[in-house]
């Protein structure tokens, strides 16, 4: 196979799992309204780095990660501890430079979303990261 051909294919198979990553971003955040929450940014780009959902329901602002994964378990490990501080710190900045967010806790959340299954929204997956 010439190399073009493989970079062709990198691009499909790339093109393919952004869609797959949109589709799966749109149905979490249809389930976290579903339980309550308002959605305040979708694919919210920030200097530190992409946040999939920003959520709010009370007094806390949501960073959600969405992974479609086989399992729970694979999703929870797909996000390193590295990947979490940044999330986390992206998730203050936002908060920190919107008058109305800053008053709010900043909490790191999972939807999990797997073939045949009901999406899995954990509030506080990563606890202290």
């Amino acid at each position: 196979m010439k190399r073009p051909e493989r970079a062709e294919q990198r691009r499909l198979r790339g093109g393919a799992a952004r869609k797959t990553g949109r589709r799966a971003e749109a149905l979490a955040a249809l389930w976290l309204m579903a339980k309550g929450y308002r959605i305040l940014g979708f694919r919210l780009r920030t200097r530190l780095g992409e946040i999939d959902l920003l959520a709010q329901k009370g007094t806390v602002l949501a960073v959600v990660e969405v992974k479609q994964r086989a399992t729970l378990n694979a999703a929870l490990e797909a996000v390193s501890l590295e990947q979490r501080q940044r999330l986390r710190r992206a998730g203050e900045a936002v908060a920190g430079a919107r008058p109305r967010l800053k008053a709010l806790a900043v909490r790191l959340d999972l939807v999990a979303l797997s073939p045949g299954r009901w999406p899995a929204h954990l509030a506080d997956a990563w606890p202290g990261s």
